[in-house]
């Protein structure tokens, strides 16, 4: 089974050169300026990546794939200036390094996300995603998240990146207290969980 955990300092090299291998398939889908413009939105997302909480999975002490999980009150800011105020968590640039596909390594970091945002008390767990990540749109199906249109964003000209939501279960818990403020996520940037 592959290890997941808290991403430290040490990984952040790694967590880039695998979240830009992973998403380099969409180069040559992409128009040139558009490619351009979503590598540098990912490059500067990983070297900011508060409040998120980021999550890695390792493979024989390498990293194998990473996912960040934003808690809900976030705001993101997305290209062309537009800033959103998340209702729920969202989980945001899943990536397995294209070496480690097909071994179960994005489902184990969409499991852990979902975890954490119930063991949260979140009722809801969102995430975006395009047509062009058709291999992802099918795990996150599988996982039940359901399409939500009303979450879509326009991230650029002709670009629609589609809203998914999975509804929680948020009965009873043994994982820990029940929150009563907003939803905090633990993160290794504020020195907490890993």
């Amino acid at each position: 089974m592959t290890p997941i955990r808290d991403a430290r300092p040490a990984d952040r090299a790694a967590i880039e050169a695998v979240t830009l291998a992973a998403y380099e398939q969409y180069a040559g889908v992409l128009p040139p300026p558009l490619w351009a413009m979503y590598r540098q939105s990912i490059r500067a997302t990983l070297a900011d990546v508060r409040p998120a909480a980021q999550i890695v999975a390792e493979d024989g002490g390498a990293l194998a794939g990473t996912v960040l999980l934003f808690p809900a009150g976030a705001v993101m800011g997305n290209p062309g200036g537009t800033r959103i105020t998340l209702e729920w968590p969202e989980v945001r640039l899943l990536a397995v390094a294209p070496s480690a596909r097909g071994q179960g390594v994005g489902r184990r970091l969409m499991e852990e996300c979902i975890r954490r945002a119930t063991a949260a008390r979140a009722p809801m767990l969102t995430l975006h995603t395009a047509d062009i990540m058709s291999v992802a749109m099918r795990l996150y199906e599988r996982m039940g998240f359901e399409r939500a249109a009303e979450l879509d964003i326009w991230p650029a000209p002709g670009i629609l990146a589609k809203g998914y939501k999975m509804p929680l279960t948020t009965g009873p818990l043994t994982t820990g207290p029940l929150t009563t403020g907003p939803l905090t996520l633990p993160s290794p940037q504020r020195g907490e969980g890993g």
